[in-house]
């Protein structure tokens, strides 16, 4: 018996093509081998501010077993989906395949993966590892896929994870607008919610892409049974080729690394750091909004960018000396901006004071006194009466912030932010799989 990880990415482009189609096609076809599937498809989104990453910067595995035989059947069918589907003429579309025979990994894998979905890595670390490990590799061009490939292999997800069913509309449909009927998409958030999540926002629907894409819908949830539960609520309105459900990371803030001080900060990394508020918020051209924090080490700029909605209220609220953590992706420096952290949410973890002063009543008659000039007190206009030896009152103003995590609407989420309805929640590895795939 044979053990087999086939991972693969890079196939889609601005214009159409969709890796998660490819895997729903080759599940299909190895089904038809009669090959064994020992976990759910995966689903895993790679770090989401690479320079160089794909359209969703998805990366696909396939985990299965199967008779020694049939091995280069096996790969036969995973390179005829690559090369057929992917969308080579593109420019930017770089294809990688990479197989990995064992039925456990190597921590070198897993190490790699983590460092994919957190940090930049280049091709050579990655055609490095596949030397060093043994994993035998396909690329296209300039063999950028191979990276996802390597890193879908190793996201065993053993900590936590999601899962997304994902509907696939005929071709002739492909880039007509989708039609479901929105008021069953309502109902199935309503019964579902939230163990299934980021489905609506103010009514508008979130399940359905924009793009010329295979997919018609996607519902994303805490178990495979919830999310098929889900799409036999919803109603299309137009026929579905075939559905496959994946085992993901999306949800998790698996890309999010703590770091001690903003001394550490880098471009391109995904972040959570604590800093103090160190000057008021501004609003900057297009209605973002820019609020600096420091600490020991340094200062850092936020931006809470106008997608994001009322989440820029809660960013406009904060004071100096409020302590907050950031969570968010990091900005390299340009001619126009220094190095920025771009924010996904952040959590208030001390509030400072509102303190209002003003000039004190005049003790004789009630009337607010003048300033009678530096260090010289204060002087009451109606009735003259003047004192050095008083000071300004001072009122605290109520704030309207709390100590709480702070989320921008569903609509400008990343596909791996973790959701309000997941806070503090964890989704083991499952021992079974449930049947992930079907073709009407």
């Amino acid at each position: 018996m044979t053990f087999l990880h086939i991972g693969f990415d890079d196939t889609d482009s601005p214009s159409g093509g969709c890796t998660t189609y490819l895997c729903a096609r080759m599940v299909e076809s190895l089904s038809l081998l009669n090959v064994d599937f020992t976990d759910y498809p995966m689903l895993i989104r790679l770090n989401p501010n690479a320079p160089f990453r794909t359209r969703g910067n998805a990366a696909l595995c396939l985990r299965i077993k199967f008779d020694d035989d049939l091995e280069n059947r096996v790969k036969q069918i995973v390179l005829n989906e690559i090369k057929n589907g992917a969308d080579l003429a593109f420019k930017n579309t770089n294809p990688g395949i990479a197989f990995y025979e064992g039925e456990t990994l190597p921590d070198l894998i897993k190490k790699f993966s983590k460092k994919v979905i957190q940090d930049i890595v280049v091709v050579n670390e990655a055609l490095r590892l596949a030397k060093n490990v043994g994993a035998e590799i396909c690329t296209f061009k300039n063999e950028r896929g191979v990276i996802g490939a390597l890193a879908a292999i190793g996201a065993l997800l053993e900590n936590d994870h999601t899962y997304e069913l994902i509907t696939y509309r005929k071709p002739e449909n492909y880039g007509k607008p989708r039609k479901l009927d929105i008021d069953s998409v309502i109902n199935m958030n309503s019964i579902t919610s939230p163990r299934t999540f980021c489905n609506l926002d103010d009514g508008r629907m979130l399940i359905t892409p924009h793009g010329p894409d295979p997919i018609l819908y996607g519902v994303r949830g805490d178990s495979a049974e919830i999310v098929f539960a889900a799409k036999n609520m919803i109603k299309s309105l137009e026929p579905i080729e075939r559905w496959v459900i994946f085992r993901t990371n999306q949800g998790t803030d698996m890309h999010l690394r703590f770091l001690s001080s903003i001394s550490r900060v880098r471009p391109y990394l995904s972040v959570i750091l604590n800093g103090e508020v160190s000057n008021k918020p501004k609003t900057v051209s297009g209605g973002h909004v820019i609020i600096p924090i420091k600490d020991h080490t340094g200062k850092i700029d936020c931006a809470a960018y106008e997608p994001t909605g009322g989440f820029r209220e809660v960013i406009k609220n904060l004071i100096p000396g409020d302590l907050i953590r950031v969570y968010g992706g990091v900005r390299p420096a340009s001619s126009l901006h220094p190095i920025t952290i771009n924010l996904e949410k952040i959590e208030i973890l001390k509030i400072a004071p509102l303190v209002l002063k003003s000039n004190p009543k005049c003790p004789k008659c009630g009337k607010r006194m003048k300033s009678a000039g530096k260090n010289k007190g204060f002087k009451c206009k109606k009735c003259g009466l003047k004192l050095k030896e008083i000071e300004k009152s001072s009122l605290e103003i109520p704030r309207n912030i709390t100590k709480k995590m702070y989320l921008p609407p569903p609509r400008a989420h990343r596909h791996l932010t973790r959701p309000i309805e997941r806070i503090n929640k964890v989704t083991k590895k499952p021992e079974t799989v449930f049947t992930p795939w079907h073709h009407p």
